[in-house]
This record gives C-alpha cells, sequence and structure tokens, in this order.
C-alpha cells in the first residue's frame, strides 16, 4: 500500500495497519517485513539514533515492497518535515505538539515544500503562489503526503480543536507513555482518565474526518484503541514484537524438552523493551 491508497482507505472509513521500527538498522529485514501484512510502518527518529542516510535508504527498502513508509521526526521544528520528505518518506508524524503555530508550520511544510520563507507565507495565509503551475506542480508532488500531529500531553488535548482547526491533517497520534506520564499516571494505560482522554480525541477528530493513530504496546491495548474508533492501528514496535515471538517459541520448545527429557525448569520471560 503507497501513500495515496492508505489516504483513500482512511477516507472511506477504512482501517491501516503497522507498526514501528525503533531497532531495526537495516534493510536485510526486508523479506521479513514483506510478508508481514503491513500497510505501513513508522521509522523513529526522535528516540532512535538515525542519520538522513539510513532513513532513506529504510523509506526506499519500504517502498520496494509496498508498505508506506513514516517518519517520526525529531522535533516539531518544519525543517525536520523538510528533511524526513526529502530522504523519500511518504508522510511524518511530528511528536509532541503543543502550539497552533508549530503544527501549521509542519503541515505547510509537508503539504508545499520547498516552498519556504515569504512564498510559503502567503500561499499557506494568502492561498498565493508564484504562478498556476508551481500551485499545480507542489499540489500533485505532494498528494502522497501525509502528516500525523502528536497530541501527547494534557495541554496538547485541551487545545485539540485549534489545533484541528489548523487543516490538511491527515491523522492524529497519541503517544501512551508521554499522556499517560502528563496526566500524572505513568504508563497506566487501563487508567479511566487516559481511556477518557483517547476517547476524546477519537470523537473529536473523526468528526472533522481525521482518524487517530494510538502507539500501543500490546493485543489487549490494540484491540481496546481499535473498539474505542482508532483506524490508524500502529501497535508495538520491531524490538518488542520480535521478544515476544522469541519468548513464545521458547517457552512452548521449553515445554516440549521438559516433558521429553523430563528435566529442566520454567524460565519466565520479561518485558525488557523500552517505550518510546
Amino acid at each position: 500500500m503507497n501513500g495515496i491508497e492508505l489516504k483513500r482507505t482512511l477516507a472511506d472509513g477504512g482501517l491501516v495497519f503497522g507498526c514501528m521500527i525503533s531497532a531495526m538498522g537495516t534493510t536485510r529485514f526486508r523479506s521479513a517485513l514483506q510478508g508481514a501484512t503491513l500497510d505501513f510502518v513508522v521509522i523513529d527518529s526522535e528516540h532512535g539514533s538515525r542519520d538522513r542516510h539510513e532513513i532513506q535508504d529504510l523509506c526506499r527498502m519500504l517502498r520496494d515492497i509496498d508498505v508506506t513508509p513514516i517518519v517520526r521526526v525529531p522535533a516539531t521544528e518544519a525543517v525536520w518535515v523538510a528533511m524526513a520528505l526529502d530522504a523519500g518518506a511518504a508522510g511524518v508524524l511530528v511528536p509532541y505538539c503543543e502550539t497552533v503555530e508549530e503544527v501549521a508550520a509542519c503541515v505547510a511544510t509537508a503539504k508545499w515544500h520547498p516552498l519556504k520563507g515569504e512564498y510559503l507565507r502567503r500561499a499557506v495565509t494568502e492561498g498565493i503562489f508564484p504562478s498556476e503551475g508551481t500551485r499545480e506542480y507542489l499540489a500533485a508532488r505532494h498528494r502522497e503526503s501525509i502528516v500525523i500531529i502528536g497530541i501527547e500531553s494534557e495541554p496538547a488535548y485541551e487545545r485539540l480543536d485549534a489545533i484541528l482547526d489548523v487543516g490538511d491533517i491527515d491523522g492524529i497520534f497519541i503517544g501512551p507513555n508521554d499522556m499517560t506520564t502528563s496526566l500524572g499516571i505513568p504508563d497506566e494505560v487501563t487508567h479511566p482518565r487516559y481511556l477518557e482522554v483517547i476517547q476524546g480525541v477519537i470523537e473529536r477528530s473523526e468528526a472533522r474526518g481525521v482518524p487517530v493513530m494510538i502507539h500501543q504496546q500490546t493485543l489487549e491495548t490494540s484491540t481496546t484503541a481499535i473498539e474505542l474508533g482508532a483506524r490508524f492501528v500502529m501497535h508495538s514496535s520491531d524490538a518488542r514484537l520480535m521478544q515476544v515471538a522469541m519468548q513464545e517459541h521458547m517457552a512452548r520448545l521449553r515445554a516440549v524438552g521438559q516433558r521429553v527429557s523430563g528435566k529442566g525448569a520454567a524460565v519466565r520471560g520479561k518485558d525488557t523493551i523500552e517505550t518510546v
């Protein structure tokens, strides 16, 4: 699925499914991702140590296997949005936004890059372009571009309607770790207050036709997000999914070994993956 198909699916009320790449640093994972039925992948460059060359290689690899590459940029400065698009991303996830001004700047860059400075201001505020040819060129160039805005704190939640008023937003993102920490209930992702907030984000965003992405880590919490109305489904991360699969397979093989040999003790897996 490319970015245009992804946007069309969401616009039609459908769901799309993906995960975050937080640890993977080589395109040799191509075959594993190709068979994983992913619609999109979010490449983390906020917490992940990734340079522009690595992001470019991952974007190209994902496009080659028909998975939409989205980059979580390091910060809310619009320059990071431009660099992600230049690297081949179909879209960007801008984390921890709290002001209308920073959202407007990032959306403008995502939709009208490489216009900058005075030309960009005039295009956004007055609808004036250097020429009609320029407007048509930029509209065609960015018909795939996806911009997702991170609502990850209580102040951002309170300003959600004003942020949505910016327009041209293709998705709203909730980071459970940041949001629960802001709410004073760190990582309590089943807490009624957190569930109330994500329900509010979904209802207010969907009323504007904007789907919501919640980065849940377990099947149970991702199921809850879908049941509450999240349609931009980002489940877990490469590192966590690998650990869970290893734990499941090793536990089953250890049980077989104990049954056959009569020796060995149960080993309990631990969640040692940092939530980002």
